[in-house]
């Protein structure tokens, strides 16, 4: 889990205690940072919640944003990272600064990094930003209405070896049944899942076929979706006091939970962790038995609707975590159940 701000180990064992959850006190990499604002608080116990067995690591990433050189710091950490937990899974709810300002030099620092992980096996998650498809409004006058310029993507989650999360608004029945699900926007606060097409990075092979979603020659994210409405949030707890989080910074650590149950899943067939997952996803939405994915055709953000099918809000859609287990078993072997 990296973040920019701490924890309060007081607040871990709480959840663990009111959720009846094993106790956990996740590993730190760089120092606590000193700043709390329940951000990475939410992370840790929600990725606890989806993978109660998980060993959590808390690297601290707000070195990253101090002073100059910001993305080739971005790329040391990760290399770090990988040497001392190779096939880790990565869970960021971090931005990093609008795709659309930045150039592919500017990253690639990152994207090499990230690369020679996923070669390792690991997985990485990163949110697709709160603010609607306007991730290039950071430093404005918030009071400002919408612009054109405002539009763009989160930098680090559009790059293609990042599975981007977008995020969801979530309707249960009183025992936590699904009863329906969409876009996440809410309109008076401009809030809502960020997506779009990136001004970077072309189109990967395996989003070929997404035509109608956006640009057919650039990376559009995000790839999957969970909940991120803070009105249908996941409880966490955070100052001795239980809270409802949000955004799609609550949707990527959940992710990154399923991803260390699939990998569990995985191992006990005898088969290696998830490692470079978006060509997995995309292929096992065309084409397998076993439907991995909920797709959510209601919705929009502040630039595109949701409608039937792969969206720049919701990507793919929301998985069912059973079936893509099973898929991604069938994908790897060539067995009948998974990709047609």
């Amino acid at each position: 889990v990296f973040g920019f701000d701490g924890f309060d180990q007081r607040d871990l064992d709480s959840f663990a205690d009111w959720f009846d959850l094993p106790k956990f006190t996740p590993q730190v990499v760089g120092g606590m940072p000193t700043q709390m604002h329940g951000e990475s608080a939410m992370d840790v116990q929600l990725i606890h919640a989806v993978a109660p067995d998980a060993k959590i690591v808390f690297v601290n990433a707000r070195p990253t944003v101090e002073g100059d050189a910001s993305y080739e710091k971005i790329g040391r950490m990760f290399e770090s990272v990988d040497r001392q937990f190779p096939g880790a899974v990565w869970s960021l709810s971090i931005g990093w600064g609008c795709d659309r300002l930045l150039t592919a030099a500017d990253l690639a620092p990152v994207r090499s990094a990230l690369r020679t992980a996923l070669s390792h096996g690991t997985s990485a998650f990163d949110a697709s930003g709160d603010l609607a498809g306007l991730e290039c409004k950071g430093g404005h006058d918030w009071s400002d209405p919408p612009s054109p310029d405002d539009v763009g993507v989160d930098a680090v989650a559009s790059v293609p070896e990042m599975t981007g999360v977008g995020g969801t608004t979530l309707s249960t029945d009183s025992e936590g049944n699904w009863l329906a699900e969409q876009g996440w926007y809410d309109v008076p606060l401009t809030q809502g899942s960020g997506g779009g097409a990136s001004s970077l990075y072309a189109r990967p092979s395996w989003q070929e076929g997404h035509e109608k979603a956006g640009p057919r020659d650039r990376r559009l994210s995000p790839d999957v979706a969970a909940v991120a409405d803070p009105f249908t949030g996941v409880k966490f707890v955070y100052k001795q006091q239980v809270l409802v989080g949000g955004g799609t910074s609550q949707s990527a650590p959940i992710w990154a939970g399923f991803a260390a149950v699939i990998n569990q899943y995985l191992a006990s067939r005898g088969l290696g962790p998830l490692g470079d997952l978006n060509p997995q996803l995309y292929e096992i939405a065309e084409g397998a038995v076993a439907p991995a994915f909920r797709d959510i055709s209601l919705g929009a953000n502040a630039v595109t609707p949701v409608h039937p099918g792969y969206d720049m809000i919701t990507g793919l859609g929301r998985a069912n975590i059973a079936n893509l287990d099973k898929d991604l078993v069938a994908l790897r072997t060539g067995g009948r159940s998974g990709a047609r």
